[in-house]
């Protein structure tokens, strides 16, 4: 729904709670034209059922407010008199419609000093986790959301099995989009196993005012641009569901091209407007390597302790080897080796094609060690639209700038002619910003390369904090914690410092203040 389309959407709903209401209004003490003014109506309500006038915040925030409506309904009817469980039920399953009913139909009283405390132990329970949920939702939506890694594609800077607080704003929390979703949860509802939302309506998109832009080598937290689901993970039938934007899977990668830079790989390392970038000091690039051995076995658990080559990632067979994700420091020390022959870096040549490349049409010799040139799209900057540029920046005008912002854009070819819905153009001025994400585990990710730009409105947030870190591949349940990663913060220069001690410090010191208190309330 676009905005024109949502204002009107309010307008009915502005008159549907005045036909519904104003009569209880007046048993209230108020005017019946109180009820009608948008805004205002809510806060008079909210003196009506004895609720703190900010509740009205909260029935303007995408989400909590599908959570607070039925609150509210319930709320209406008791503050005149209709506390069964019945009424309860009823103004639930007829979303709100059984207030019509009372307003119209019965003789009903106002109970203007209502008590809000709940009359059963059930009633508090339900009360406190409602609010909890709302509490959790907005915190999860705007402020903070934690988030698992579940590839080594950022290997060494973060591993798999650690557990982030991704920070919604540094960069400006993306408000949700879509309306109707089962809270604290992403696109599927746990053991059911079947989709968490409504495909529509879809909120506009519009994103909170962030104190800081993205830069170049961030990492960065967004929602995966070409994302369908397989019948929401049920079957494997091949049935691919659309996803709205905010209910795309999240992947974690870092960003190494910003809008309006030139990039490009070469022999797998990343060039910007012609410069090899420098990657953060806590940042380790990884490749795949190969060589011979000398014949002898390896010790895989020593590898990785020693090398940190995991041992699903390492294959020997006599005198070959393949390992992967390995640093240039670890290939160093890995050299020498007592079973090590020879070992090299793995580089596919120049010019080699690869399908599965972006742009995925077969036409460029790209791979994923030699890429590009491209240039990554800044908003309100203009492209020339020819033949090679139709294949980069297709899925853009048809999707991103198309289709997900109810634009139906279609770009097609007629001989060497570019044809926007059916209209020649020679060029293009780009709506959103773009981002190109990539992982440092360059033969283990799959990233930009493989599925082109990431557009502004999908960018998530900014890893910034480690508070757990388990290791699957570790031998012992004690081992397998990764304690000097836990409570470590995911920027900065040097090695990551924990600060967990320091947690434990601080929270024995609360426990025993508050034991101290206690007692000394009890003397």
């Amino acid at each position: 729904m676009i905005l024109t389309e949502w204002f009107i959407f309010f307008l009915i709903l502005q008159v549907i709670h005045f036909l519904g209401t104003w009569k209880l209004y007046n048993k209230a003490g108020r005017k019946a034209w109180e009820a009608l003014i948008p805004v205002y109506n809510a806060v008079i309500l909210m003196k009506i059922i004895n609720r703190p006038w900010w509740w009205v915040i909260l029935l303007f925030i995408p989400v909590i407010n599908v959570i607070m409506l039925p609150v509210i309904w319930v709320e209406t009817i008791r503050s005149f008199g209709k506390n069964s469980t019945t009424d309860t039920i009823l103004v639930i399953v007829t979303l709100g419609f059984y207030i019509f009913y009372v307003n119209y139909m019965l003789d009903v009283t106002y109970i203007e000093d209502r008590d809000l405390k709940p009359r059963t132990a059930t009633g508090e329970w339900v009360s406190s986790i409602l609010f909890a949920i709302v509490a959790a939702t907005i915190v999860h939506t705007y402020f903070m959301q934690p988030y698992t890694i579940p590839t080594g594609s950022l290997e060494r800077t973060l591993l798999v099995g650690d557990f982030l607080f991704v920070s919604k704003f540094h960069y400006g929390a993306r408000t949700p989009m879509t309306a109707v979703s089962f809270p604290m949860v992403h696109d599927t509802i746990p053991l059911v196993r079947t989709k968490s939302y409504s495909n529509k309506p879809q909120y506009p998109y519009f994103r909170l005012p962030g104190f800081q832009k993205i830069k170049r080598n961030d990492i960065v937290v967004f929602s995966w641009p070409i994302d369908t689901v397989n019948a929401f993970q049920q079957y494997s039938d091949g049935k691919h569901h659309y996803k709205p934007i905010d209910k795309k899977s999240n992947y974690v990668k870092r960003c190494v091209g910003t809008p309006g830079d030139s990039l490009a790989v070469v022999d797998g390392f990343v060039y910007v407007n012609g410069k090899q970038t420098k990657l953060p000091e806590r940042a380790q690039l990884q490749f795949s390597y190969s060589g011979t051995t000398k014949g002898s076995s390896f010790n895989l658990q020593n590898l990785y302790n020693r090398y940190k080559i995991k041992p699903n990632e390492f294959g020997y067979n006599n005198s070959q080897f393949s390992a992967h994700g390995m640093t240039e420091e670890a290939a160093s020390r890995f050299k020498n080796h007592q079973n090590i022959a020879s070992i090299q870096r793995n580089v596919t040549p120049k010019g080699l094609k690869d399908p599965k490349i972006f742009p995925n049409n077969g036409k460029v010799n790209w791979n994923s060690d030699n890429f590009g040139a491209i240039y990554i799209p800044e908003a309100g900057k203009t492209v020339k639209m020819d033949l090679k540029s139709f294949s980069l920046y297709r899925r853009i005008i048809e999707v991103y700038e198309g289709s997900e912002m109810g634009i139906d854009n279609k770009l097609s070819v007629n001989g060497t002619q570019v044809l926007l819905n059916g209209k020649p153009i020679d060029s293009y001025t780009f709506k959103q910003d773009y981002y190109w994400m990539m992982g440092d585990n360059r033969h283990n990710s799959e990233d930009s390369r493989v599925w082109g730009y990431v557009p502004a409105n999908h960018i998530v947030g900014k890893p910034v904090f480690v508070w757990f870190s388990w290791d699957s591949n570790a031998k012992g349940l004690f081992n397998k914690v990764r304690w000097e990663r836990m409570f470590t913060t995911v920027g900065g220069n040097g090695k990551p410092i924990s600060y967990f001690k320091y947690f434990l410090i601080v929270l024995a010191g609360w426990i025993i203040y508050n034991q101290y208190r206690k007692r000394k309330k009890g003397a």
